[in-house]
């Protein structure tokens, strides 16, 4: 095995390293899907635990030899942006014949209210307009930091209420890099939100307030970003049913 913690979080050693038997004892789990998350307690404290699924055997020979793996990348990228996600722990992987079969990364857990999917699919969500707002704020920041969420989607925005506003966290960090925006990167980032066109004019009216671009031309390019997304989901999702049809 090969393992990282953080330098405050040493006291949690035995936790990482047993970390296999507290997941798979573990029945709180929040989303199972290609990987699983579950919140599991430690001495009286919760943890958020993300174990990758076994890489395919290509994968894991890039893994081992050649990539980072997604729980280290995970924790890599957490020390990077400290103030956007939840506190990291560490990570662990595990191999077996000196290939990568299982990683973990562990991070603090942020006890949040909702994510940003609820307020854009519910349009009777209390506050709407205020927390599309406070998320074009949010984003500007990220963007002023030359942070690029390659999946800024709405399951991986995490939003606390606050008796002064609302706090954003970034999860899922996996896939990120690090580069300057320029004004189309930008308006890109918003694609994989899903918003509808009402929303994103919300969303890129306060963000070009802080950019003191054109709203118009930058709206227009988010839209098209936008929609250019929707169509790449609606074609894939309509292959995939065909080839569900064909393999029967």
């Amino acid at each position: 095995m090969k393992y990282t913690i953080a330098e405050q979080h040493t006291d949690k050693t035995a936790f990482i390293l047993e970390i296999k038997n507290y997941f798979e004892n573990s029945e709180h789990s929040i989303h199972k899907a290609r990987n699983e998350i579950k919140i599991i307690e430690y001495s009286g404290v919760n943890y958020v635990v993300k174990s990758f699924k076994k890489p395919h055997m290509i994968n894991q020979i890039a893994y081992t030899f050649f990539r980072d793996s997604k729980a280290k990348r995970s924790f890599t990228n957490a020390l990077k942006i400290k103030m956007f996600t939840p506190d990291p722990i560490g990570y662990i992987e595990f191999f077996k014949h000196g290939l990568l079969e299982s990683s973990y990364y562990i991070s603090a857990y942020f006890d949040y209210d909702f994510t940003i999917r609820e307020p854009l699919q519910d349009q009777n969500f209390p506050d709407r307009e205020s927390i599309f707002k406070a998320l074009a704020h949010f984003t500007y920041t990220l963007h002023d930091q030359n942070i690029v969420h390659k999946d800024y989607s709405p399951g991986n925005i995490l939003i606390q209420k606050k008796p002064d506003g609302y706090q954003y966290t970034l999860v899922d960090i996996n896939r990120m890099y690090f580069k300057k925006f320029s004004i189309s990167d930008r308006m890109k980032n918003f694609a994989k939100l899903g918003a509808s066109k009402e929303d994103l004019r919300i969303i890129i009216e306060e963000y070009v307030k802080t950019l003191k671009e054109n709203f118009s031309i930058l709206y227009q390019e988010a839209v098209y970003y936008s929609d250019k997304h929707q169509t790449r989901l609606t074609y894939k999702r309509f292959f995939k049913k065909l080839k569900k049809k064909v393999l029967k």
